[in-house]
């Protein structure tokens, strides 16, 4: 049984679709925007219009066409040599991004991390890494308020505390509980606006923000939207033009013809580009997916930054950048080093993380991000080895020559009956997370969180569709050998559960073959789960008092 609740706020309607004993927990209360930030994300969309419609279209005329040029005429490889444009140095806190990567909703972890007296960066994910339900929202972002405001017993100023960076929901979510004039408020708006109004001008003046990481940008009309965004709450909060420095994911294909472009827009705004492994190796099912000349292998077995599509793609992000003064950053290691320092295991772990980071580092990045902060001070000794100073800025790799064969040849290499396996795991068990109320879990060793999830079910996905035959058996891969194996996974993921988390994982399981078995391709998972389905409003009491407590590594 379900209540509605509503609070009308000028023209802003607060709604909340939930069970009545979770109502109060849901209501957002003290959370409330004052009018004139209310009203202000409304003003705020209504100039930029005209440029969404702009980004829409281009959008879909993308998404409808099936080709692309293979030669390197797109204006990204042209512009270094028509437009004289430097991003603004990087301020204080930023010369050096080693980053931690962590959702909001955990108190004490928030209390640690601010608690070190280190050079990370602290990035405060509301996005792959996080289920975006209202109450991990507002959750989320009361624990950076509290950070921002020293409302921490015992925890050093925020001006003496690592950076936070804040990564707000990308432009494919909605925020479901706040409405403008009938519309939903965009996830990113929403994001952005309660923190701008509540911490921007504390951050500014304590020189630490404040600074914000944007994901799935896939073109410069997007990044002019983010630019048009911080230059109005600039304004409205009386701060100096330039305060606000974003860091842009680049995690789609189509945004590695367009880098010059993002950070011409964003200019005085930049705070560089970084890399993305998987959402962007996912981002050529997504656009391309269709065309076999576009299959991916497995990527367990496959698909790495050595590859010569992800190592081009780092290469001109590197070039790309250190040519204006930007930074640029590496992937996130995902890998969780074992509890036993002493362990075989966790040699084997540290090495493979310093194998990987190194190869970074030798192309030239300026940092990288972790998940484990056990592996923070190690990266940073070895950042510190193998180069001079606070980044590597200095070097332009201006003798590396990027083509658009070069970022669009796929790699060689079959399909593997543990690669289909792996990637239906993982798809199931996100889900099943995202039922939980929680957008992130460990599985074999590493983090696991939406980014993961996107590669695996796009790969199965196009698996299917071009019926890839396996390397390990004469077999093709088609609708009901994924049928059989997801049953087979699921008998192997709910030995010794309870009925309740069994049938749980049955729902994941049938969402996941909902995703992978549809003729056409969901452009994201996590837009599916939010918009398709409303498991979002059903969270019952279970997950305020799972939330509330640390989660600890589950071992599926």
């Amino acid at each position: 049984m379900t209540a509605t609740y509503r609070t009308e706020c000028g023209r802003v309607v607060w709604r909340n679709r939930v069970k009545k004993k979770f109502c109060r927990l849901s209501r957002p209360r003290k959370t409330r925007l004052k009018q004139d930030c209310r009203l202000g994300i409304h003003f705020r969309i209504r100039p930029c219009a005209d440029l969404a419609v702009m980004m829409f279209q281009k959008h879909v005329a993308r998404q409808s066409s099936s080709s692309i040029s293979t030669q390197p005429t797109t204006s990204a490889f042209s512009m270094s040599e028509t437009v004289s444009v430097e991003i603004c140095p990087p301020p204080a806190g930023l010369e050096a991004m080693y980053e931690r990567l962590f959702t909001p909703d955990c108190l004490h972890f928030l209390y640690d991390l601010i608690s070190t007296f280190d050079e990370a960066v602290d990035q405060v994910d509301f996005d792959d890494g996080n289920c975006p339900t209202f109450y991990n929202q507002i959750k989320g972002i009361h624990n950076v308020l509290t950070a921002v405001h020293n409302a921490f017993p015992d925890a050093p100023h925020i001006s003496q505390a690592p950076v936070l960076m804040i990564r707000p929901r990308a432009w494919n979510m909605v925020e479901h509980n706040m409405m403008v004039k009938g519309k939903e408020v965009p996830g990113p708006l929403f994001d952005f606006g309660l923190v701008m109004f509540h911490c921007g001008k504390t951050l500014f003046e304590s020189k630490s923000g404040p600074f914000f990481y944007l994901s799935k940008v896939e073109s410069f009309l997007e990044a002019r939207l983010w630019n048009n965004i911080f230059v109005w709450a600039q304004n409205k909060l009386l701060l100096p033009q330039g305060s606000i420095k974003a860091t842009v994911l680049i995690e789609n294909v189509l945004a590695a013809f367009e880098m010059e472009e993002i950070l011409y827009e964003l200019r005085e705004h930049s705070a560089g580009l970084n890399c993305g492994l998987w959402d962007y190796s996912a981002s050529f099912v997504n656009k391309f997916g269709h065309r076999r000349a576009f299959l991916l292998p497995d990527r367990s077995k496959y698909v790495n930054m050595e590859k010569r599509f992800l190592r081009s793609y780092m290469d001109l992000l590197v070039q790309t950048c250190h040519r204006r003064s930007a930074l640029a950053t590496g992937g996130m290691a995902a890998l969780l080093l074992p509890e036993d320092p002493h362990s075989e295991s966790y040699r084997t772990v540290m090495a493979t993380v310093s194998r990987l980071k190194l190869l970074e580092i030798e192309a030239g990045v300026d940092g990288f991000m972790v998940y484990d902060q056990n592996l923070i001070q190690p990266m940073q000794e070895l950042f510190q080895i193998h180069t001079e100073g606070d980044n590597q800025l200095d070097k332009l790799v201006n003798h590396v020559r990027v083509t658009s064969k070069d970022l669009l040849t796929m790699p060689g290499g079959g399909v593997t009956l543990y690669g289909l396996k792996h990637n239906i795991a993982v798809g199931v068990l996100f889900i099943h997370a995202w039922l939980c109320g929680k957008g992130h879990f460990y599985y074999r060793g590493q983090v696991e969180d939406s980014a993961t999830a996107e590669i695996s079910r796009s790969q199965v996905w196009q698996w299917i569709r071009h019926q890839a035959q396996l390397e390990d058996e004469e077999k093709l891969v088609s609708r009901k050998l994924v049928t059989d194996i997801t049953r087979e996974v699921m008998m192997e993921l709910c030995l010794n559960c309870s009925a309740r988390v069994k049938l749980r994982f049955q729902t994941a399981a049938d969402m996941f073959l909902e995703v992978v078995l549809r003729r056409d391709f969901p452009e994201f998972i996590t837009s599916f789960l939010n918009q398709d389905h409303t498991f979002l409003s059903s969270q019952d009491t279970q997950q305020a008092e799972d939330l509330n407590s640390d989660v600890h590594r589950a071992k599926f």
